[in-house]
């Protein structure tokens, strides 16, 4: 009975950090309508920042610095944002496609840097021994797995609740107007340019976050953490949960998430060792699967977008 409460806190953590960065995509995309395909690359730049931060000082690579777990999550979460700064400065004229095909680009030149700057990231080896949050419950697994479920449940709860009040204010609904009609919204005097980089930069800060969380987490990081598989998994979470509600966006982390493992273990207990190599292929598969169901029955979700009614834009 232990072990499974255990496990479900386990479950939960990284559930809700997924939904962190889930919640980053849905002020993206969900609100302004931006077409981040990029998300692992910011994700990965929190990691590694919080990770250089709080990390003990090691002769392989740079970083190490040993300063606290907090400190190390606003340095990851300033860093992602500086990122998503310059990115978007320069693209985010372009729309969908382009603006998809330019964001996955530099997230997978971010991963290959993290791939080859042996002296910076670790190289495939990656970094490992980063301080971990409740370290000294790691002997009695329950309290542990408790303590940091409940302080990334307060993390992912804050930004949820700023994100609500975020979205809801003049701020957010200059938002949607420009998602809907561009032109429009740029004829009552307000800067398409100026208010989608505000939503790029917000939105990357909360995935920088979530790596950073991920990376206290599990205590290591390399390159194989963010993927392109990371973008797919935290896009569908969104599309499932439900674009442009932040209920919908934690909704779909936690049952993405939860599809995902259960499948999981399901290949391995089912699939012979020659071919438990192929099931990370298989869980993409079954994922899509889910996808397609749920959008045939709730195209818009699980929890679609809310109709708001405003009097004004700003």
């Amino acid at each position: 009975m232990i072990g499974l409460a255990s496990y479900l806190c386990f479950f939960l953590t990284v559930a809700l950090i997924y939904g962190t960065a889930t919640l980053g995509l849905n002020l993206q995309w969900g609100s302004a309508g931006l077409f981040n395909v990029g998300v692992a690359g910011f994700a990965a730049v929190g990691a590694y920042v919080s990770a250089w931060i709080t990390a003990t000082p090691v002769a392989t690579h740079w970083g190490g610095f040993a300063l606290p777990i907090p400190l190390g999550w606003a340095a990851a979460m300033a860093a992602s944002a500086l990122a998503a700064f310059i990115v978007g400065a320069t693209t985010l004229r372009l729309r969908a496609d382009y603006l998809a095909i330019t964001t996955f680009g530099a997230a997978i030149s971010l991963e290959l840097v993290a791939l080859n700057a042996d002296s910076i990231t670790g190289g495939p080896f990656g970094i490992a021994f980063i301080p971990r949050p409740f370290a000294a419950l790691s002997d009695t697994p329950l309290a542990f797995s408790a303590a940091n479920m409940a302080l990334v449940a307060c993390v992912c709860g804050a930004v949820f609740l700023g994100l609500e009040r975020l979205t809801r204010s003049p701020w957010g609904r200059v938002l949607r107007a420009l998602r809907e009609d561009e032109a429009a919204a740029a004829s009552l005097g307000k800067s398409p340019d100026k208010f989608r980089l505000q939503a790029f930069v917000i939105g990357a800060a909360l995935m920088g976050l979530a790596g950073a969380m991920q990376a206290q987490f599990f205590g290591f990081i390399a390159p194989d953490n963010y993927l392109p598989v990371f973008t797919f998994q935290v896009w569908v979470m969104l599309v499932l949960g439900g674009s442009g509600n932040n209920k919908g966006a934690l909704l779909g982390a936690v049952v993405v998430w939860g599809v995902w493992t259960a499948s999981g273990s399901l290949f391995n207990a089912l699939l012979s060792p020659e071919w438990q190599s192929r099931g990370a292929a298989l869980r993409v598969v079954g994922i899509g699967v889910v996808l397609a169901g749920v959008l045939l029955w709730r195209p818009r979700g699980l929890l679609g977008e809310q109709a708001t009614v405003s009097r004004h834009v700003g």
